[in-house]
């Protein structure tokens, strides 16, 4: 079994409780328009061509005999500056447990594991069983939007330990128009987690203009509060930075988020249901 992964981070601390590995699954089938992971967006590997520094030579566009530069129209090792690479790996679930796995006894003195995020990792249901269950042994979270059959979200549940369920917003007509796709699916797949018993957090990326308005937070407060194992609400701040990778990988970021826009908003909706809220 192998899936492509476009990245893996260690010593994270954001990414569930303890200091842990995150895994970055490649493919996502939401397109939200603040995305800050646009390397992950595409299911397959692709050129990653950093334009800062670009010296324009031309060097990297010349004919070259290395066949894996062949998909791409372009010499990955003839850029002076070294800004071309490939983002994507095909991996085997062997593969990824063994950059995790060597760190169980570190995982175990500080109470963290491996996190499965991506991109979406529901996005590669089959891969993502198969990981978990070679990273047995230690604690196994993921991070996910929730949006994929009920059937890929329970079989990926019934491995993992700990789910970081993101809700982007709760009006149908609102999501759909910011993520691509409806929020139906997700709704449906947050009940199951819920009635699971798995513990789970809440995450919430507040995007100033997008779903920082009190009528969604109030109405994201009273979705956290319908009961479940659920440990915390974790709110996300807008990442300003967030559309710097986009020439990268030959995409446009469109969202205009004026910089003094870019405080917090209220969250006493969450604290005044007693909900457990922390700012990461």
């Amino acid at each position: 079994m192998s899936g492509i992964i476009f990245d893996i981070k260690e010593m994270t601390v954001h990414d569930g409780p303890g200091v842990r590995v995150t895994v970055f699954f490649k493919g996502c089938p939401l397109r939200c328009v603040w995305c800050h992971n646009p390397e992950g967006l595409s299911p397959v590997p692709e050129l990653l061509a950093k334009t800062n520094g670009c010296l324009q030579c031309g060097l990297c566009r010349r004919p070259c005999v290395h066949p894996e530069c062949a998909p791409y129209g372009r010499c990955l090792y003839a850029c002076p500056k070294g800004l071309l690479s490939v983002c994507g790996t095909e991996m085997t679930a062997e593969e990824v447990a063994r950059r995790v796995l060597p760190l169980k006894p570190f995982f175990d003195s500080t109470g963290g594991g491996v996190t499965l995020s991506g991109g979406e990792i529901l996005l590669q249901p089959d891969f993502a069983v198969e990981v978990l269950r070679t990273c047995q042994g230690v604690h196994r979270a993921i991070q996910t939007s929730g949006y994929a059959s009920e059937r890929d979200f329970s079989r990926v549940l019934a491995e993992t330990d700990l789910v970081l369920f993101d809700i982007k917003h709760t009006d149908p007509e609102k999501h759909r128009r910011y993520t691509g796709v409806s929020n139906e699916p997700i709704l449906r797949n947050l009940a199951l987690l819920r009635a699971s018993g798995k513990p789970f957090s809440i995450r919430v990326p507040v995007i100033p203009g997008y779903n920082d308005d009190p009528e969604n937070l109030a109405r994201t407060a009273e979705l956290a509060a319908e009961g479940g194992r659920l440990l915390s609400v974790d709110i996300q701040k807008y990442n300003p930075y967030a559309g710097a990778k986009y020439p990268w990988v030959g995409r446009i970021f469109t969202p205009d988020i004026p910089k003094e826009k870019q405080t917090l908003p209220d969250l006493s909706v969450f604290t005044e249901k007693g909900l457990p809220v922390q700012v990461l």
